[in-house]
C-alpha cells in the first residue's frame, strides 16, 4: 500500500514543508509515502471546483485505490481511529490510499462524494499547511500503533 497526500497549493512555509517531509520520511519505513500538489485557484465557488477538479485528476484512482478526504464535516478520528482506518485500507489491499487535502475554500462537493471516507482533524480551523503536519504525523502514528511501536506512548 502506497499513502499520498494530494493537496491544493504547495507548502510554502519552509517549517510545514520539513515538517511534512520529517513525517513522510517515517511513515515511509512502513509503506511508499508522498505528497503532490495542484495549483491554488482561490476560494470563490468556481475556483473550489476548479481545484476539485485538478485534485480527481491528479489521483485518478485505480479500483484497488482509495481517496479519503480531509473536511470539518467529516469523521473526527482519534489515534487509534487512524491507525484502524490505514490498517482496515490494508486489510482490504488497497493499492493507494490517497488523502485530499483543499485549500482556503476546503473541497468541492465532487470530490467529497468521490472520497471512500471524509475525515475531519477537529473542530478547530487549521491553516492548510498545518493541517498537512497533523495528517502526516496522524500517518505516522497509526503506523507505529498498527506495529506496536513505542512512538505513540
Amino acid at each position: 500500500m502506497k499513502i499520498e497526500i494530494l493537496a491544493v497549493d504547495r507548502l510554502r512555509a519552509r517549517w510545514a514543508r520539513e515538517a511534512v517531509e520529517e513525517y513522510l520520511g517515517r511513515v515511509r519505513r512502513y509503506c511508499p509515502a508522498e505528497r503532490k500538489d495542484v495549483k491554488r485557484a482561490g476560494e470563490d465557488r468556481a475556483a473550489v471546483d476548479a481545484e476539485g477538479e485538478r485534485l480527481l485528476k491528479l489521483a485518478a484512482p485505480g479500483p484497488s485505490d482509495r481517496l479519503v478526504a480531509l473536511d470539518p464535516s467529516g469523521q473526527p478520528l482519534d489515534s487509534p481511529g487512524w491507525s484502524q482506518l490505514l490498517g482496515g485500507f490494508a486489510n482490504e489491499g488497497a493499492g493507494r490510499v490517497m488523502f485530499l487535502v483543499g485549500g482556503a475554500g476546503g473541497l468541492s462537493d465532487p470530490v467529497r462524494a468521490a472520497a471512500r471516507q471524509v475525515v475531519s482533524l477537529g473542530p478547530q480551523t487549521v491553516s492548510h499547511e498545518l493541517a498537512q503536519v497533523i495528517l502526516a504525523e496522524q500517518l505516522y502514528r497509526a503506523w507505529t500503533i498498527l506495529r506496536g511501536d513505542p512512538y505513540h506512548k
